[in-house]
């Protein structure tokens, strides 16, 4: 079966790297145009390195562009990580169409932050989708799910890394050969469960440390590393990204109840959030001891309100 992966970045990368290993026929690679000052992207550097069909349009409605893709003669487009619209006349080319990856249990959290908003919720599941794309934002038929724990004390990047990563690699496999093996599955998104959810962008991961702590604790992990969970201290921004959730810790929130040689605590609603890791304004992450040592920051002091 021949086949044009089109995808972006590491997890475009690694699913053209196992469809290589195991010998598949890639006709053609596709990935966004370069930007200016931006190294070149992963799955481009692997697809030049193989001697790989590499193409990089602007966009996917050009006659020229749908007519380069013809002439390749696939049988199925992957689309591993996208981040420029494909749309029908392009997605159907290949004889078999196109299938897409998008890291959350579809109709559930489709649009561009869909791991970060689950583990916000405090949600314990969440997973991954092969679908058949239409021109809704991660709407089409499902191929195939799966479904991963998501643990107390997992972040955004542990769900993203360690979890729904390796198992997209081989979910995209799985598709492929449920594809080849004829009559795939195109079962019906109901749209009932459907939700929708935007970026997670900085105005939705500022702390409000009078809520419960279980809420706190789970909008730092959601946006851990990304775009990072933040607060105030001295009138300066100060994001928090790793900590854990303690209990019997009184003080009004945002109050800091405690300072030690693993970083300080803070009161919320019900318990406290011993913060490990933060990073300061115009600096890189780093311990949250080192922090206190820099800013002077003593128990008593309370973080929160606008930044200077």
């Amino acid at each position: 079966m021949r086949i044009i992966v089109n995808g972006q970045q590491a997890f475009g990368k690694a699913c053209l790297e196992a469809m290589l290993e195991r010998g598949d026929d890639i006709v053609a690679v596709y990935c966004a145009p370069d930007k200016e000052g931006k190294p070149a992207d992963p799955i481009k550097e692997l697809a030049l390195e193989k001697g790989l069909t590499l193409i990089q349009p602007p966009n996917y409605k050009d006659a020229e562009v749908l007519d380069e893709m013809r002439a390749l003669n696939a049988d199925l487009m992957v689309m591993a990580f996208m981040i420029i619209f494909v749309p029908e006349d392009a997605r159907d080319i290949p004889t078999h169409g196109s299938i897409c990856f998008h890291p959350s249990l579809l109709p559930k959290h489709r649009g561009p932050s869909s791991i970060n908003w689950p583990i916000m919720a405090g949600a314990t599941k969440t997973g991954l989708t092969i679908f058949w794309p239409d021109d809704g934002l991660d709407e089409g038929d499902i191929l195939l799910q799966k479904e991963i724990d998501v643990g107390p004390d997992d972040t955004l990047g542990s769900v993203y890394f360690d979890k729904i990563f390796p198992l997209g690699v081989d979910a995209v496999l799985e598709a492929v050969d449920l594809v080849k093996a004829g009559d795939p599955p195109h079962i019906k998104q109901n749209e009932d469960d459907a939700t929708y959810e935007s970026w997670c962008r900085k105005e939705h991961a500022e702390i409000d440390w009078s809520k419960p702590v279980d809420e706190v604790y789970n909008l730092i992990r959601g946006t851990n590393p990304q775009p990072g969970a933040w607060t105030v201290h001295d009138g300066k921004e100060l994001k928090i990204f790793d900590c854990a959730k303690v209990a019997d810790v009184t003080g009004r929130p945002g109050e800091v109840t405690d300072v030690s040689g693993d970083g300080f605590t803070v009161a919320a609603g019900g318990g406290g959030i011993q913060v490990q890791r933060v990073r300061p304004a115009d600096n890189k992450k780093i311990p949250a001891a080192e922090y206190v040592g820099l800013s002077g920051l003593a128990a008593g002091a309370v973080l929160g309100g606008a930044a200077g």
